[in-house]
């Protein structure tokens, strides 16, 4: 990851720097990339996942093993802190129901119980824009927009219920903020890149819809970024409390044509094969039928989910993260095409 954190932007950050914080889910793409900034700003950091992360113990940053849904685990993670990250959660698409609540609802519910037991005045929770997404067109939306009434995946219907009851928790003694990041990517992504780029090497990847739809995307700094300014916020005015938050570059931009501008700087071919919206999601009904029928643990090749997705516009207003968190995208999206292009370069097997 490249750190945003340059001289002119530590400030911003003033009242982190003499934290003792602890990241859940550190191992992960946009935890571990948390976890390095914290480190930079010489933050007391420390890390719960469910494995060992020997890459952060060189840098002799503290890692606790153990299950999120374990909630002694958790208590003695969040012990000794005043400030936590809880990004850590199941994520895709596909999978047990029962899986999703487990880890992402009730594992949020053992880190407030535990952040409110050791007395953690700061919680800051990495939500995802999936739970208002209703399978509608949004363009431009606010966070007025309510929960979704109907998700199309456990993924989103648990996420749902955290971010409910995170922000339903805030108060005086325990201060709760939701960071709303929307497809996020750049160096060190091992999800949505990657996917994308063996899909469309293996030729699976259709163009849903008319291709014409518009989504917001987050490079990896600028998440990052919006993470520390909310909690840099409920240390100080904590104007933000009790809210939830967009988060994306400085402008949407449209699905299909960013894939194949990326897919050319990486020499796959391009996606020209395209799919009706109603196709799609009827093959995703099957075969999410079938997949359960028959107990496949593998994730379909389409669900009515990401049908939706990939065919419906989802961007977002960021007014309100920029008026009360001060946010900005610190690195514009060009710039970090050429930065994840480079990445992928010196990363990739010849």
């Amino acid at each position: 990851m490249s750190t945003p954190l340059t001289s002119s932007l530590t400030s911003s950050y003033s009242a982190l720097a003499s934290q003792k914080i602890l990241v859940t889910g550190g191992g992960g793409f946009i935890g571990k990339a948390l976890v390095l900034a914290l480190r930079d700003l010489g933050a007391e950091v420390r890390v719960f996942g469910r494995s060992r992360y020997p890459d952060l113990e060189a840098l002799s940053i503290p890692c606790f093993q153990g299950d999120i849904c374990d909630q002694e685990a958790v208590r003695r993670a969040v012990a000794g802190t005043n400030c936590v990250f809880h990004v850590a959660a199941k994520a895709g698409i596909w999978g047990p129901r029962s899986e999703y609540m487990a880890i992402n609802h009730q594992g949020s519910r053992n880190v407030l119980a535990a952040c409110t037991s050791e007395q953690v005045p700061i919680l800051v929770y990495t939500s995802t824009p999936s739970v208002v997404f209703n399978r509608d067109n949004l363009c431009g939306a606010d966070e007025s927009l309510p929960y979704a009434s109907r998700p199309l995946c456990a993924y989103a219907a648990s996420k749902i219920l955290a971010e409910q009851e995170l922000l339903a928790a805030n108060c005086p003694d325990l201060k709760t903020v939701a960071i709303r990041p929307h497809l996020v990517w750049g160096p060190g992504d091992t999800n949505l890149i990657p996917r994308l780029v063996e899909r469309g090497q293996s030729g699976h990847l259709a163009m849903v819809g008319n291709g014409s739809n518009k989504v917001d995307i987050t490079y990896i700094d600028n998440a990052v970024h919006a993470h520390l300014l909310a909690a840099e916020n409920l240390l100080t005015s904590a104007s933000a409390a009790g809210q939830a938050f967009f988060i994306g570059q400085e402008k949407p931009v449209n699905l299909w044509t960013w894939i194949n501008a990326l897919f050319t700087r990486l020499a796959v071919p391009e996606v020209q094969r395209r799919v009706p919206l109603a196709m799609a999601y009827g093959a995703g009904t099957l075969l999410e039928l079938v997949h359960t029928l028959r107990r496949r643990q593998e994730e379909p090749r389409m669900t009515r989910f990401l049908a939706l997705q990939l065919a419906k516009s989802h961007w977002f207003s960021h007014a309100r993260a920029e008026q009360l968190l001060g946010y900005r995208p610190l690195v514009d999206t060009a710039s970090g095409v050429d930065r994840l292009v480079a990445w992928l370069a010196a990363t990739t097997p010849c």
